[in-house]
This record gives C-alpha cells, structure tokens and sequence, in this order.
C-alpha cells in the first residue's frame, strides 16, 4: 500500500515587509529632493559669524574659481552680466542678488561684480558660509 501525500511545498517570499520599505524610501527621496536648492554651483564661501537668512525674491549670481559667471545657472560673461542682470530686474518687485563667490578668489572680483550694482542702484548681498 502506497501512501501518497497530497501536500506539495512552494517556495514563497513575503513582499509584504519589502512594499512598505519601498514606499518609505519614497517619501524620503521626495522629502529630501523639494529640500535641494536646484539653483546652487557648489563653491566654498568666505566664513562669517553671523549670517542672515532671508525669504526675499532672490537672483543668484555665482563666480567659479576660474572667473566664470552665472546668473540663476546661465553662464555669461563679465561683459554681458550688466545687461542681463538688469534684463532680471523687475521694477515692480524687490528683488535682491546674491552674489556666491569663492573665498579664494581676490578682493578686486567682486569690487568689479559690486560696480554693477552700485552703478545701476541694485541691491547685492554676499553669501556666506557659518563659521
């Protein structure tokens, strides 16, 4: 007499724990992406104790080490950064430029982007770095 077992054995993996890992790192990939400033060139900036943060409408402009220049990431030259600067400018609003420039860059830099702003009464503020 043969005895036959009607009971087979599949092999099977829970997922379920693997669906609510996933849907978590979701959330914290889509957290930390809405953090990132899209509008950054990362650059070392020159340390000040004390820093101000502000809400403002802004127009980034940042100076490479190699003097290259970028306005909100379009890169423009020395020559044409007056033009577009005042093609941003919009009388209505308040707009302020922040100007990102290396601390390793020397002083007669930015005297010559601050010239810019003197000239044309724009309002220019210096990104710094805590320390």
């Amino acid at each position: 007499m043969a005895i036959k077992r009607n009971k087979r054995f599949h092999a099977e993996v829970a997922t379920s724990s693997l669906s609510d890992i996933m849907f978590f790192l979701l959330l914290f990939f889509l957290i930390i992406s809405t953090l990132a400033n899209p509008n950054v060139i990362r650059m070392t900036l020159p340390k000040s104790k004390t820093n101000e943060k502000t809400n403002k409408q802004l127009i980034t402009l940042s100076v490479t080490e190699d003097k290259k220049f970028y306005v909100d990431k379009q890169e423009v030259g020395l020559d044409g950064l007056e033009a577009l600067l005042l093609s941003k400018m919009n009388p209505e609003k308040d707009l302020t430029v922040i100007i990102r420039i290396p601390a390793t860059l020397q002083v007669q830099d930015l005297v010559d982007v601050l010239q810019i702003g003197v000239k044309n009464k724009l309002k220019f503020v210096i990104a710094t770095s805590p320390g």
